[in-house]
């Protein structure tokens, strides 16, 4: 290690102002800052001190990440398995499953960190480490069978789009891996619904065996095709067709007790969205004309359905766009679980409602703490009005 760091410092003031490749500052920075904590300390003023910063805070996430990602890889393998009626083991499920999901890992990142490294040097500022995240989030969030070239559209747009045109990482008011889901569902629609897309290697249905469905639990209720649902267990564990990340509720739950052990995430944002989709599914079975509507499911199906639990732990609980104050957090996430279920039953051109209802929260959070701040002021001046 000290050897790296020698040679680093060797080359730095080449990259350095007054150097002959100074044009590549930000890229050099980029490096330097990820092998080694940033040496940058403040010269004037009072800073609050903190041991966390923006490359330690991506880096929980990612360790989050992993258990969904991992499962995500095997039940990738399992699908495939059932498809074709094969007798694989473990390893053998879990090793197809890598094969498939790394390359939309390496093309995220590769496309992604390359655009956000293009950006920098045209603006001559620091490369962030935002992405870090963003590039394993998106593909968590397609199908396993999503095409490379369109999923390296989906980032360019989510990177550019979505964050660059807002001034870069921390700027951007919607989240950048669901702009990139957006981008596909609405510019290529096929790629992202339909039964067959959800296994791999099977798009025409070559080799499925006889009776075998790849439609996932949303697909099924949205038909009102409830007696070929899955049983709940299958759905809290994750063995059904579905997004890579998005299947097993138990495999994000792991990630959102990191999340919350370390305070990365809010607690706040993540118990309100549950609970609004909860309370919405009650309401709606109080209301359901009968058993056989799609009002009538379950409450507790909805949040092991589809990207719902994925959502609320990774999406909603983003800091940047979402809400900031406090009181705002309870109502932003019960306004995403409760917009998410609305969309899911009353909307079957489009059964997953997780993601439109965070886009659509994201764009309202600073109305939300605009209205906290405000009413906060009031009281206040309220309570410190002299009585005459």
């Amino acid at each position: 290690m000290k050897a790296l760091r020698k040679l680093v410092d060797n080359i730095k003031p080449t990259f350095s102002k007054g150097g002959k490749l100074a044009f590549l500052h930000s890229t050099f920075d980029a490096f330097e800052t990820f092998l080694f904590v940033p040496d940058h300390v403040t010269k004037k003023g009072v800073h609050v001190r903190d041991s966390i910063d923006l490359k330690r805070t991506m880096t929980i996430v990612i360790i989050a990440l992993l258990p969904a990602m991992l499962f995500g890889m095997y039940n990738t393998g399992y699908q495939f398995n059932l498809s074709t009626g094969g007798d694989m083991a473990f390893w053998e499920m879990f090793w197809y499953g890598l094969f498939k999901v790394l390359p939309l890992i390496v093309v995220s990142y590769a496309v992604g960190l390359g655009v956000e490294f293009a950006a920098a040097q045209i603006r001559g500022h620091e490369v962030n480490e935002g992405f870090l995240v963003s590039g394993m989030l998106i593909p968590l969030i397609m199908p396993v069978d999503v095409p490379l070239w369109i999923l390296a559209l989906s980032v360019i747009f989510a990177v550019v789009i979505g964050k660059e045109v807002f001034g870069g990482t921390g700027m951007n008011i919607w989240n950048p891996a669901l702009i990139s889901r957006a981008f596909v569902f609405f510019a290529y629609p096929s790629q992202i619904s339909g039964d067959k897309i959800w296994i791999a290697d099977l798009t025409k249905g070559e080799g499925v065996v006889d009776g075998f469905s790849g439609a996932t639990p949303l697909a099924n209720a949205a038909a009102g095709q409830f007696d070929s649902m899955p049983s709940f267990m299958d759905m809290f564990l994750g063995f059904i067709p579905g997004s890579i990340g998005e299947t097993s509720t138990l495999a994000i739950l792991i990630g959102a007790a990191i999340l919350l052990f370390t305070g990365i995430a809010s607690w706040k944002i993540m118990i309100s969205t549950f609970a609004g989709g909860l309370l919405t599914g009650l309401l709606l079975n109080a209301v359901a004309p009968g058993p056989d509507s799609y009002l009538a499911m379950p409450a507790i199906n909805h949040i092991v359905m589809g990207g719902f639990a994925f959502g609320a732990v990774f999406m909603a609980t983003d800091p940047v766009t979402g809400s900031q104050t406090e009181k705002g957090k309870w109502i932003y996430g019960f306004l995403i679980g409760m917009m998410a279920i609305i969309i899911r039953v009353f909307n079957p051109g489009y059964p997953e409602g997780m993601m439109l209802a965070i886009l659509l929260l994201n764009t309202f959070a600073p109305f939300i703490d605009h209205f906290i701040v405000q009413s906060n002021i009031k009281r206040r001046l309220r309570r410190a009005a002299v009585k005459n």
